[in-house]
């Protein structure tokens, strides 16, 4: 029988206090996910709404370049060490902290740039996607990473066996599906599957950018 996963506070304060217990390295000084620069990285700096940051790669690598930063979690754990790299890398002034649950909280104004890296709320993960999408203000992006839904992709380790659980994955269709055209245009629609240094096993990765039409 599948394990079903509630994501909720919980859930994310065990796995981080796992995820500080067997790879300190990830709370201290993992990097921000490649596609983050790839996708954003021409792009004019202004306001960043990191949706599931987690221990702040992403949105502290924003904040490097130029972004003023909202970071959202429900983690305590893993906001606490975020905010301590910020203080760390010198862009604390750029980044707020938030400890929110995703899937109640929302924020009072729209983002010129709103990314998610493997965010897993506890409500299904395309209503995940949509929700955030809608605080992108208009001319902005969206960018969403997440696991890509295979019989042969293998994740990040959230699952057994090295594969994310089910209700965590989607399908490129499934993404691009839920931005209309007559709202969205998609620049990046692709999959990925990528090695990181220090592990065997590949992750297979959905990777989607969009800019809200005006």
């Amino acid at each position: 029988m599948t394990e079903q996963h509630e994501f909720d506070k919980d859930y994310w304060e065990r796995h981080w206090h796992q995820a500080h217990h067997d790879r300190p390295g990830a709370m201290s000084n993992s990097p921000a996910h490649p596609y983050l620069a790839r996708e954003t990285g021409a792009l004019v700096p202004g306001s960043a709404l990191d949706a599931g940051c987690g221990a702040g790669a992403e949105a502290i690598w924003l904040a490097s370049h130029g972004w003023q930063v909202t970071a959202v979690d429900i983690a305590p754990v893993a906001l606490a060490r975020a905010a301590e790299r910020a203080t760390e890398s010198g862009v604390s002034e750029r980044v707020r902290w938030v400890e929110a649950d995703l899937t109640a909280w929302a924020p009072e104004t729209r983002f010129d740039l709103v990314t998610t890296h493997y965010a897993h709320p506890a409500m299904p993960q395309l209503a995940f996607y949509d929700r955030v999408a809608g605080w992108v203000a208009p001319g902005g992006t969206l960018l969403i990473v997440g696991h890509l839904h295979s019989s042969e992709a293998i994740g990040d380790g959230h699952g057994h066996g090295h594969h994310p659980p089910d209700e965590a994955s989607v399908t490129l269709a499934d993404i691009t599906a839920g931005l209309d055209g007559a709202s969205w245009e998609i620049i990046t629609a692709e999959e990925q599957r990528r090695t990181v240094p220090g592990r065997e096993i590949p992750l297979h990765d959905v990777v989607v950018r969009a800019v809200r039409r005006p």
